[in-house]
């Protein structure tokens, strides 16, 4: 089992000091990533994270994004960019709102594990963060 499986956080969501996420597991194993109790409290996050990127940072298309989420100084980013619109069917620059979420975390979480998560997951993911 990969890393983000095993810490339920499917989109490598790295541990910062002071934060503390809701459905964060009590006992943190990985130096480097959140351990969540739930795939789903995992999702949870992300979600919450793709909101603060809309809200503070404006980033509201896939490029923009991902351009956050996984910087080019760590990462492939552009490959990544590439495979998250394949997997959609969203363009690179096309604005995205809210609803559009749950695909687009879908996509990312294929791309942080290898994983295809189902939907009723990420649908329940998106439920924990809308009413919290």
């Amino acid at each position: 089992m990969n890393r983000g499986l095993r810490n339920c956080n499917p989109l490598n969501i790295r541990r910062v000091a002071g934060t503390k996420w809701i459905g964060q597991s009590a006992l943190q194993t990985d130096r480097k990533y959140v351990r969540f109790d739930s795939v789903e409290w995992g999702l949870r996050a992300a979600f919450c994270i793709l909101r603060t990127y809309a809200r503070r940072y404006n980033a509201l298309c896939v490029r923009d994004i991902i351009s956050r989420w996984a910087p080019p100084s760590e990462n492939g980013t552009e490959q990544y960019v590439r495979n998250v619109c394949r997997w959609t069917g969203f363009g690179g620059q096309q604005l995205l709102s809210e609803s559009d979420w749950p695909l687009l975390v879908r996509a990312m979480a294929r791309q942080e594990c290898g994983i295809l998560l189902d939907s009723a997951t990420i649908v329940r993911g998106f439920c924990l963060y809308k009413i919290s």
